[in-house]
């Protein structure tokens, strides 16, 4: 599992920032299902106006800070991994593979770029470890991960090595673009519960030295250290910006249909990554966006059985909602009556459709929606899903990943199915790392 392949067709050079381009096959519809042409039509509705020009003028480089690659350089079961990151990622292996621990590894760095401390972000540093790693003279074993995040700034990769015994700590970081290297920290004093940062000044003296707390990472601290008056300390500011608003809004998502099927507490309307609280959820949606629950009822007509003219949710006398499919001759069907791969495809499809403002993420409020992309994390992205509901999950999430709002990883057994889908990146992953 330390170096994963990549599924291409036909087979085509890496993108600038460590992505693989899409491929070139455009699926068609199945027979059958008309609905999915129907979605696809209704979703050109949210595309933005194309900016006035002349004919063939070039389109507008992709500003939005998004994470293009996952490195593992060293951890758990993986070595020297680096993962390409595209609108749409499918990493595909059997069980052992490391899907479930890459995930993990993106959440983690995720939580860090928040601001959290390490103990939360790797609750149990020990599994992080490969289980080949030998400790070293003072009995410290750790592992590394890193990534790379491409926006108005270009290329920006953060590497960090992390120390998990016998104290959790960070024992280095570096962050780069352009190849200058704009922060680079190190433990200098295994004494001290810090460790010695330099980040790039450009100035009177080429670099500021100053020590940083070894819990936290150094990246997610600069905006508080760095004043920004050379063009160095600017250029640090821009990249571990970019860096952390890439990182920070992402939502795990593994809905969990025996949840789903009950009525459950009016709330703050925020879907939970468990998706327990679906009802809740539509019951705002419903009232505040027709436009984007019309194309749920269209998705919901490709993915589950029988007739569905709409999805409502209605209150309870008991403070309580629940959910209900219209299937337009005067009956409804409850949730709870619905096979798990439909819940779990009406969910995930709600996911895709929404964001930021109705999924329960963590966001940066003080950047635009404009330079800002929300990724999903989808472990076990086909469980329970049929063919039909698995191609048209996927298309749906290839056709919002083109609008650059939202960005999707998932987690599969068998990768096969979403092979030659345009907009789509397949990563095998293998137990023994070959491909």
């Amino acid at each position: 599992m330390a170096v994963p392949s990549v599924s291409t067709e036909p087979a085509a050079a890496a993108a600038p920032g460590g992505t693989v381009p899409a491929q070139s096959r455009v699926p068609g519809d199945a027979p059958g299902t008309p609905e999915l042409s129907e979605l696809f039509g209704a979703l050109g509705a949210l595309e933005p106006a194309a900016p006035a020009g002349a004919a063939g003028a070039a389109r507008c480089p992709d500003v939005r800070a998004r994470i293009t690659e996952l490195r593992l350089s060293a951890f758990a079961g993986h070595r020297r991994a680096a993962i390409p990151l595209g609108p749409v990622t499918v990493l595909a292996g059997p069980s052992g593979a490391g899907k479930t621990t890459a995930l993990m590894a993106y959440e983690a760095l995720a939580r860090l770029a928040a601001g959290v401390p390490l103990s939360e972000a790797f609750p149990d540093p020990p599994a992080c470890v490969p289980q080949r790693a030998r400790p070293d003279a003072g009995g410290r074993r750790g592992f590394r991960i890193g990534c790379t995040a491409d926006g108005a700034e270009g290329p920006v990769r953060l590497d960090v090595a992390v120390q998990a015994e016998p104290v959790l700590r960070i024992a280095g970081e570096r962050l780069t673009a352009g190849g200058v290297v704009l922060l680079e920290t190190a433990l200098r004093d295994p004494s001290r519960r810090a460790v010695q940062a330099a980040w790039h000044t450009a100035g009177s003296a080429p670099v500021t030295r100053a020590p940083l707390p070894d819990d936290r990472l150094g990246t997610a601290l600069l905006p508080l250290r760095v004043a920004g008056k050379t063009d160095g300390q600017r250029q640090v500011l821009a990249a571990a910006e970019q860096m952390v608003v890439a990182l920070r809004s992402v939502f795990p998502c593994d809905p969990h249909p025996a949840s789903m099927r009950t009525p459950v507490p009016a709330g703050s309307g925020r879907l939970l990554p468990g998706c327990d609280n679906l009802a809740d959820v539509l019951w705002r949606t419903r009232a505040e966006c027709a436009r984007r629950h019309a194309l749920l009822v269209e998705a919901l007509r490709a993915g589950c059985a029988g007739p569905v003219t709409d999805l409502v949710a209605e209150p309870l006398a008991d403070g309580t909602v629940r959910a209900l499919l219209d299937r337009g001759d005067g009956l409804r069907t409850e949730l709870a009556r619905l096979g798990d791969g439909e819940l779990r495809y009406l969910a995930l499809a709600l996911v895709l459709l929404t964001g930021p403002g109705v999924l329960a993420v963590d966001t940066p409020g003080e950047v635009p929606d404009a330079l800002c992309s929300l990724t999903v994390l989808a472990d076990g992205l086909d469980r329970g899903l049929d063919p039909a509901q698995r191609r048209a999950l996927l298309w749906l999430a290839a056709r919002m990943g083109e609008r650059g709002h939202i960005r999707w990883l998932g987690a599969v057994s068998d990768g096969s199915w979403a092979t030659g889908v345009r907009g789509v990146t397949v990563v095998h992953l293998d137990r023994d790392g070959t491909s």
